[in-house]
């Protein structure tokens, strides 16, 4: 019988899942997507229904099976990558007790700041992080005030890649990035933290054995082949968090690579031996083994422009994104002197703020919706490039990175980000998390003798940027207005908020 090395990798993204196969040398031989909804019952809050990421898994495995023209069994091994924070709680029938609160919802600012005044030394030292709305310590210490009755009848907490492994195998584990993200866990002793579970008094007995992001955690069984039509017995790798993942299948994989991300929310992370631990800082152990990566984030990226198209411009229409995006390609470097500050869902890093609210600064009746999409496309960079400055504050820093996510398709996009951050800038032929999470199956199956043999082998660059002088010129000057213009608008923010909640 011949062995099949084609590997298949499965992502729960902000707004869809997808599945992806790819062949031993990293060529994509199939995938597919499924939107799912996300909901938001309250100003702020984020959920989704961990049931609709298992139907969707159940929808574009076969279809991604067809499109390769492959058969079930012809998948040595499927892993899996989602966005970490989100926790899935499960009663003792094995069933979602609630919908699972995403990373973006922003209802715990008031847990994250008790946290961070009374206990934030001591949890930063511990988990390598500090609280604020994104981590799950928060979110379940809501919980724990709000709705105590679902953290009593809970019996297993994952986070939400788990979840899909778990209706595959049922078997219960995390990776230790995704145990890092829920800022439950003790890093420098490997093991989850007592005294933190304690703070929120969350039970020890609810979190899953921590393992590898390449270890075989179980076979598809019975019912999740007849589901999906994956075959009996394939083996499944646990995977870990999208960022870390993405990085991986972009080929940054040694100490000292950096990385952008524009997706829903953006990042920009590089690759250390070592976490750098600081209050403005995130950090997680990599996808390869003996590195970490530390990530600084501006929570409204690929959003943001969704929403500029949705609810400002009232243009759903799949092809919105290309005319805009040509349209904005027009329009010179600054966007005749229109600014915009991304903060549509408060923001992270640098200022830890869940108050911080949007702006477009210096409209004039000579603007246009061209001028709107570069501006954004600008302010969002502008975000990154102050998210690289704190990176820098602690001794961090690159010479060119790698872009990933779905804002890189823009060509224009890429150059703005190339031209303020006045980097080099490379985009891989694919930058999908799905790819890497189907890598990672690969080294935990043995068809890759490890995470550094798969990138070489697999990943491949399909675009190259390299900063233009005149343009990174201007946008040195209007990053320092947008500086200027935070720093002025942040109590205007707050007094904002406190009219719109009433307080």
């Amino acid at each position: 019988m011949t062995i099949s090395n084609h590997l298949m990798g499965v992502d729960i993204g902000a707004g869809s899942v997808k599945t992806t196969i790819i062949s031993a040398d990293g060529r994509v031989v199939g995938d597919a997507s499924m939107e799912i909804a996300t909901r938001h019952p309250k100003p702020g809050w984020t959920e989704q229904d961990p049931d609709d990421w298992y139907v969707a898994m159940c929808a574009t495995v076969p279809r991604a099976l067809r499109e390769a023209g492959l058969s079930g069994a012809d998948v040595a091994a499927v892993s899996f990558s989602a966005g970490a924070h989100t926790p899935v709680l499960l009663d003792e029938a094995d069933r979602p007790l609630r919908p699972a609160i995403l990373w973006s919802d922003q209802r715990s600012g008031a847990e994250a700041r008790h946290l961070s005044e009374r206990h934030g030394e001591m949890i930063l030292a511990t988990g390598c992080n500090q609280p604020n709305p994104t981590w799950t310590l928060p979110q379940l210490a809501w919980l724990q005030k709000h709705e105590p009755d679902i953290g009593r009848k809970t019996r297993k907490l994952m986070v939400a890649k788990d979840y899909l492994r778990f209706r595959l195998t049922g078997e219960w584990h995390t990776d230790r990035t995704d145990a890092i993200g829920t800022l439950l866990y003790d890093a420098g002793n490997d093991c989850w933290s007592r005294e933190i579970c304690d703070l929120i008094n969350w039970r020890l007995d609810t979190l899953p054995p921590v393992v590898s992001p390449t270890d075989i955690i179980g076979t598809v069984g019975s019912r999740a082949a007849a589901e999906t039509g994956l075959a009996v017995g394939t083996k499944v790798v646990c995977g870990t968090s999208d960022t870390s993942i993405e990085s991986f299948g972009a080929g940054a994989v040694e100490s000292g690579a950096g990385c952008v991300k524009l997706a829903t929310a953006a990042t920009v992370s590089v690759v250390a031996a070592a976490p750098t631990i600081h209050s403005t800082l995130i950090n997680y152990p990599y996808a390869v083994p003996g590195l970490w990566y530390t990530i600084v984030a501006t929570n409204s990226c690929a959003s943001a422009h969704k929403w500029l198209r949705d609810s400002v411009f009232a243009a759903t229409d799949d092809r919105a994104f290309a005319h805009y995006d040509r349209a904005a390609a027009d329009i010179a470097a600054g966007s005749e002197g229109l600014l915009f500050h991304p903060y549509l869902n408060g923001e992270r890093s640098p200022y830890w703020d869940p108050l911080l609210r949007a702006d477009f600064i210096g409209l004039t009746m000579s603007h246009g919706q061209a001028h709107l999409t570069r501006a954004l496309y600008e302010g969002i960079a502008y975000s990154l490039r102050d998210c690289l400055s704190a990176l820098r504050a602690q001794g961090l820093d690159m010479s060119e990175a790698r872009i990933v996510g779905g804002g890189s398709k823009s060509a224009l996009w890429r150059q703005i980000v190339c031209d303020v951050l006045a980097m080099p800038i490379s985009m891989p032929a694919v930058t999908d998390a799905s790819f890497g999470a189907a890598l990672l199956a690969g080294v935990g199956a043995g068809v890759f003798a490890d995470e550094i043999s798969a990138a070489r082998a697999c990943v491949g660059i399909a675009a190259r940027h390299e900063p233009d002088p005149a343009s990174a010129a201007t946008y040195t000057e209007m990053f320092g207005i947008y500086k200027d213009a935070q720093s002025r608008l942040a109590d205007i923010n707050h007094r904002l908020h406190h009219v719109a909640v009433g307080g």
